[in-house]
């Protein structure tokens, strides 16, 4: 069962941005659009009261611009209200009702979606001014200060008792979720229908043929999966968000977030292009273990060198995710096909490996051993120990006298020093480091 969604709206500088990364705790809508594909739409998980959701938030909402860019916003807007199960709706408590609150508000009722109304930046304003908003007809109206944390817990009570479903990560459903995902006509459906082994999806030699994300159980190994076939992720600019496929791309993004494994397929009669890696970026940051899926090997022309060049492509292009994995196959030939759902549990396996403290500290010393820890202005990084924090994907944190000493290369070569004594291949590790006397206080 996938999380219900809170689509955060509103017009431009209501605070939206700021609401959105207190719950996830971290500057999301300023840093997180760096793959190139959801500047429009940003995404976090958050939980509250036992509910667990998934946020967007989305640009601000000027109905009375008609300027491309606002159209753009506009659309990506009413994407992410029409997907939601819940809208927040936020307004200024500052400047008061709007007449763009109305318009927005009469675009919010049209929607047919639930509507929590919130206005912001009430700390410092007259109780009336939060009065005024009931006039635009959308029930209860939540004071709060996103800045502060004002009034925040009683919004978000609202705001999850409208979820029809009560979903926690410890209830979640238990089947290993696998997404599909690639650009268009790749042979994403073609896998998944050998998968299944029947024809599930629609498979067609025009592109673009699948149209949403559609979900399928099914056993392996006695095991229970749910397969997410997708439709395809062209590059931003191909993408007519007027259409069906703004919102199929929408979808796709959404199955890598919700997925346990994601099968990235690429057109090995193809070179891999720059859209290939922004989605392999995509499920990189968010901490998906992975299978790259080079399909159509039967059409390559081949010797005993081709494996080389194509892995050696892939180690130029993905230097971001040097931990990848990577088969050859035919979904049309059925040649080495078999090697998919092994690999998948292969990475799955490793995203929930554990090393023992004793044994990781073992590594670190050899690394440190090995090469120094880095100095500044007389004074060295010192790592006082390091302990496994979290699985899926392996989280390390890593204790140290001064934090701000740790060079990103040398985090770095810390990671690779524990890949290179314990099997992390096809899941992303994370490194936290952490001051050991602050967190002793």
């Amino acid at each position: 069962m996938s999380k219900p969604m809170l689509a955060i709206v509103g017009k431009p500088n209501v605070g939206k941005s700021t609401f959105f990364n207190r719950l996830a705790g971290r500057r999301i809508s300023i840093v997180e659009d760096a793959p190139g594909i959801t500047r429009d739409r940003i995404y976090a998980d958050a939980e509250w009261a036992g509910y667990a959701f998934t946020m967007v938030d989305t640009g601000g909402i000027d109905l009375g611009s008609h300027d491309e860019i606002n159209k753009h916003i506009i659309t990506q807007a009413q994407i992410a209200i029409d997907l939601a199960d819940v809208v927040l709706f936020m307004c200024d408590g500052k400047s008061g009702m709007t007449e763009s609150d109305k318009e927005v508000a009469a675009l919010l009722r049209k929607s047919k979606r639930p509507v929590v109304l919130g206005v912001n930046k009430t700390d410092a304003v007259s109780p009336h001014i939060i009065t005024e908003f009931y006039a635009l007809g959308l029930g209860e109206v939540y004071g709060i200060s996103s800045e502060h944390g004002l009034g925040i817990g009683d919004l978000l009570d609202a705001c999850v008792l409208q979820f029809k479903t009560k979903v926690s990560p410890l209830n979640d459903d238990p089947r290993i979720k696998i997404a599909v995902v690639g650009r268009p006509n790749a042979g994403k459906s073609s896998i998944t229908n050998r998968i299944l082994g029947t024809e599930r999806v629609v498979v067609s030699p025009v592109a673009g043929t699948t149209r949403d994300a559609i979900d399928t159980p099914f056993k392996y190994n006695g095991k229970d999966y749910l397969i997410i076939d997708t439709a395809g992720i062209r590059r931003q600019k191909a993408i007519d968000y007027q259409s069906v496929e703004g919102y199929s791309v929408m979808r796709a993004l959404q199955a890598i977030r919700r997925a346990d494994v994601v099968v990235c397929v690429l057109d090995a009669h193809e070179e891999i292009s720059e859209q290939d890696v922004r989605i392999i970026g995509y499920v990189h940051e968010q901490g998906k273990p992975s299978v790259i899926v080079y399909n159509k090997w039967d059409l390559v022309e081949k010797d005993q060198n081709t494996v080389n060049q194509y892995q050696n492509k892939l180690k130029t292009d993905l230097a971001f995710m040097d931990y990848f994995v990577a088969i050859y196959i035919s979904a049309l030939t059925g040649q080495r096909f078999g090697k998919i759902m092994e690999q998948v549990e292969y990475v799955w396996a490793n995203t929930q490996k554990r090393i023992t403290t004793g044994l990781l500290n073992e590594i670190i010393q050899d690394a440190i051993a090995t090469t120094e820890p880095p100095s500044k202005n007389g004074k060295r990084l010192k790592i006082n120990y390091v302990s496994q924090v979290a699985t899926i994907p392996p989280a390390f944190a890593v204790f140290v006298n001064t934090p701000e000493l740790m060079h990103f290369s040398y985090k770095r070569y810390l990671e690779n020093t524990i890949r290179r004594a314990v099997d992390f291949n096809g899941t992303p590790i994370r490194l936290y480091v952490r001051s050991k006397t602050k967190d002793k206080n």
